[in-house]
């Protein structure tokens, strides 16, 4: 049990909730709330107070008995881990409305409720995401590999083909950092790149995706637009991110900046930070994005604390601590040598360099947040695989990946930049923005997410090729050749699990 005080100094008594009390069992969740995670906790702030559940987020507004916290739940960061995934199987024998076979399942066509038909959603978190592909695509697409016997069907309604993709829940917190709604930018009706129109075009782009989530996830009818205000409403005032660290302790202390109340304060506007340098107040690109354990640095010489405290030591937590701050440092300068990813190294107005030195902050600028705060959809091959791949950081990238087996799909047609007249073939298992757009400048291109609240919802990347946060970081050290030693990769491990 634990005393807070919140953003308006109210005080509360909080209790940490352990892995096995789900959120969506409970009735109310208190502001603030911890929920225990492998790492140490995830709390959300909400705004509006604590959390009653009669918000229509929290009805069945379809026919399958699901709800918008079915796939995004408050212990996991308002997304879906594979291991709360796992705990709702076995509380409920697979039959919750989590596991519909119309996305549930590997495939719509799946009747059973066993472990097989489930077992992207329940290893991977994985939902399975039909999408019509447009009338006129500039490529072609095939299925090289179909592993479950749905990777490309016929739509009903327009006789185009159907591909399924396979992807994890996005949080449905912290969203007012957003530059792009959904992975493919597909519910990105209204552009979020102004400051004057980011919060009414963020209402309108949200709200169309919540029809569109109870229309095909829910398998209902439209909400009205009462319902769709109240969904919006409550998703805007989230903020969510890790508040304790098990071995660091809380994450707000001496000096540091970690934790959800911080959070909840955090400046943005569209263009903040950009890297390519888009910001429109024409402040210049400063690696540096995050800036939340700058307190928590290795001591001077002198043996001084960077808050000039003597209880830094308290419960012998200061090496974690260190180690955080060291992590930070190293997301924010360590080189990245940045090839073959379509968006930048492709890109006309970089000039099209076939290399780029980075820092992770380069695609990840947005101040204490970790997005791009400007919409740029990037193919970091992470949809890719190592046997078509000529780019040996690619394959290297990926081999450190334990990828789930996902159908994989071959885009034809498509202009070779390299050889001009000629074509390329990408092979991929989710073909990103392109399944949206048709355009070959699209194809395997996605956006990056908030960084915020990770410990409490893995795995990682859209496809949850990474299992967990170490084969996340050996694919970037690999990938992007950062050459980070163990002690390194520790370090920013600790890093990313205290955000």
């Amino acid at each position: 049990m634990k005393v807070v005080r919140n953003r308006h100094g109210v005080l509360a008594v909080i209790s940490f909730l352990s892995l096995s009390a789900g959120a969506a069992m409970l009735t109310m969740i208190p502001n603030l709330q911890p929920f225990e995670d492998e790492t140490g906790a995830v709390a959300t702030f909400n705004t509006a107070g604590d959390i009653h559940k009669d918000n229509p987020f929290f009805r069945p507004l379809g026919t399958n008995g699901r709800t918008c916290e079915t796939c995004h739940q408050a212990d996991q960061a308002f997304s879906l881990s594979a291991q709360g995934v796992q705990r709702i199987y076995e509380r409920t024998h697979g039959t919750d409305p989590l596991f519909a076979a119309f996305d549930g399942a590997n495939c719509p066509t799946a009747t059973s409720t066993g472990r097989d038909a489930h077992s992207l959603l329940l290893e991977r978190g994985l939902i399975r995401i039909g999408i019509t592909l447009p009338a006129v695509p500039e490529f072609q697409i095939a299925v090289v590999h179909d592993p479950y016997g749905c990777a490309m069907t016929t739509d009903a309604t327009t006789g185009r083909p159907l591909i399924s993709v396979y992807r994890r829940p996005l949080p449905t917190a912290n969203l007012r950092y957003l530059s792009t709604i959904m992975f493919d930018g597909r519910e990105t009706l209204m552009p979020l790149n102004n400051a004057q129109t980011i919060s009414a075009n963020m209402v309108f782009d949200l709200a169309d995706q919540a029809k569109s989530a109870v229309l095909q996830h829910a398998q209902g009818t439209a909400p009205s637009d009462a319902q769709l205000a109240q969904i919006v409403q409550f998703e805007m005032g989230l903020t969510t991110a890790q508040v304790r660290d098990n071995a660091a302790g809380s994450l707000d202390r001496h000096g540091a900046k970690g934790g959800t109340v911080e959070l909840s304060n955090q400046p943005y506007y569209p263009g903040a930070n950009d890297a390519l340098g888009a910001d429109p107040t024409g402040t210049p690109f400063n690696s540096s994005a995050f800036s939340l354990y700058t307190a928590w640095e290795k001591p001077s010489v002198n043996g001084n604390r960077y808050d000039g405290r003597d209880d830094w030591n308290d419960n012998g937590r200061n090496a974690a601590r260190e180690d955080i701050a060291a992590g930070e440092k190293l997301f924010n300068t360590r080189t990245a040598v940045i090839t073959g990813v379509r968006g930048l190294n492709d890109n006309p107005a970089l000039g099209s360099p076939a290399s780029i030195a980075g820092t992770c902050t380069t695609c990840h600028d947005s101040p204490n947040v970790g997005n791009h705060s400007v919409a740029l959809p990037l193919d970091i091959a992470t949809s890719r695989l190592p046997g078509y791949e000529s780019n040996n950081a690619i394959v290297t990238g990926l081999q450190q990946l334990s990828a789930p087996d996902l159908p994989v799909f071959a885009i034809s047609g498509c202009p070779d930049a390299a050889n001009p007249g000629s074509t390329v073939t990408y092979y991929t298992s989710d073909p990103g923005k392109g399944l949206v757009t048709g355009k070959c400048a699209d194809v395997n291109r996605g956006k990056g997410p908030i960084l915020r609240g990770l410990a409490a919802r893995a795995p990682y990347f859209h496809n949850g090729a990474a299992a967990d946060l170490r084969e996340l970081v050996n694919f970037y050290n690999e990938r992007f050749q950062m050459n980070f030693t163990e002690k390194e990769k520790r370090q920013l491990i600790a890093f990313l699990n205290s955000l």
